[in-house]
């Protein structure tokens, strides 16, 4: 069976369904082709999920018309078609990759069981069916391991903590979220971690998983101490998906190489989100994703000025749990090199932080926990890059709380 599509976009993620609407909404109609049995989703939200906050409809994206559920298995450049899983082939004048990303599988000892599987009690925390797993297996005291204490491992141990679970966290680097915050953040997180229960381990490399059974039953650490698991999270990072792309002889790299009008090494072919390099960037983010998208609908649409010059990401999460919430954001270099300006406030019983990186009087970076009234001002300070005014604006925006 063979279908012919002007615009065909492989991937039902954030970048894909935003790229497909927006043609859409720009008379450029396009196939979305998605292998999750789900309907489209927003990944982003797949915490809020595990943490009972949100049933999962609830985090469900506007469809777009024209979505095919199966799985891509090659691409033939010459002939400008696609082979899916169920034997169909897709012709196509462009095409466009969004295949996301996979999340990275520590090389562990017992983590395979002997068919390549993970073993019972073993979730990578990456898609909806992740997160669901997940949902069914714990329980109010089930002994739960997160391995990873970046942004996704500190929002896992969260939602499982306040399912009640007993959870340990081991995070190899010596401070949680080291990438996005600096060491007085971390700390604000480590501390609001420690008192949902959450017991965390930091400059600690798990060594091993020992099963029984087939089910997870311990996590060994390399200094020989045994956590004993009922759960384990795989929380280490994500690696773009572009085992497509290099079949088809595409150029990659850390991610499919794209250039400002995000195409690839083919003029047929582009490449947007998590799966795509930009200027020497794999952003992994959403924010970088849908202005991705949008850029791509502008140029297939008919702009030929669209261009994508990269995005200047914001981090941010909202932790729940027993209490206020806990906001944080982080944006640019939060760490200050020789010369630069740092201006900090801090207020112990608020239990706010603020911070400001300024160089040859450009905002350059920033953290910003608790309150987070003024994140909007300071964003657009940070994104404009343009000189700070001569007359001390940095108190006016680190205090005002109408900024966002």
């Amino acid at each position: 069976m063979t279908s012919n599509t002007r615009v065909v976009v492989i991937g039902a993620g954030l970048a894909g369904v935003r790229l497909a609407r927006r043609l859409g909404e720009l008379g450029t109609p396009a196939l979305l082709v998605g292998d999750e049995e789900h309907a489209p989703y927003n990944r982003v939200l797949l915490a809020e999920v595990l943490a009972g906050r949100y049933a999962p409809e609830v985090i469900t994206l506007p469809p777009p018309t024209g979505l095919l559920r199966t799985r891509v298995t090659g691409i033939d450049r010459a002939a400008r078609t696609v082979s899916c899983a169920d034997g169909m082939s897709i012709a196509y004048d462009t095409l466009v990759l969004a295949t996301g990303s996979n999340p990275v599988l520590p090389p562990l000892r017992g983590l395979f069981t002997p068919d390549r599987r993970l073993p019972e009690g073993v979730h990578a925390f990456r898609t909806l069916d992740d997160c669901l797993g997940l949902a069914k297996a714990v329980r109010p005291g089930t002994r739960a391991v997160v391995i990873g204490g970046g942004l996704l491992g500190v929002s896992a141990a969260r939602a499982l903590a306040v399912r009640g679970a007993q959870v340990v966290l081991a995070q190899q680097a010596e401070r949680l979220m080291e990438r996005q915050l600096d060491p007085d953040a971390s700390r604000l997180v480590l501390r609001h971690l420690t008192d949902l229960g959450v017991e965390v381990h930091t400059e600690c490399r798990v060594r091993d998983v020992r099963c029984v059974a087939g089910a997870v039953r311990s996590v060994e650490l390399a200094d020989g101490y045994a956590l004993d698991a009922d759960l384990v999270v795989l929380a280490c990072g994500v690696r773009p998906r572009t085992g497509l792309a290099e079949q088809a002889g595409l150029t990659v790299r850390k991610g499919v190489l794209v250039d400002d009008e995000l195409r690839t090494s083919d003029p047929h072919i582009h490449a947007i989100g998590d799966c795509a390099q930009h200027d020497g960037t794999v952003y992994g983010l959403a924010a970088p994703a849908l202005e991705q998208a949008e850029s791509l609908a502008e140029l297939l649409a008919g702009d030929t000025s669209a261009r994508y010059r990269g995005t200047r990401s914001l981090t941010r999460l909202t932790l729940t749990g027993p209490g206020s919430p806990f906001d944080l954001a982080a944006f640019g270099e939060t760490e200050a090199r020789p010369g630069d300006d740092v201006v900090r406030l801090t207020d112990a019983t608020r239990g706010t932080y603020r911070k400001v990186v300024v160089r040859d009087d450009r905002l350059v970076g920033g953290v910003l926990v608790g309150e987070l009234g003024t994140v909007g001002a300071l964003a657009r300070a940070w994104e404009g890059a343009e000189p700070l005014p001569d007359d001390g604006p940095l108190l006016h925006l680190l205090t005002n709380d109408g900024g966002s």
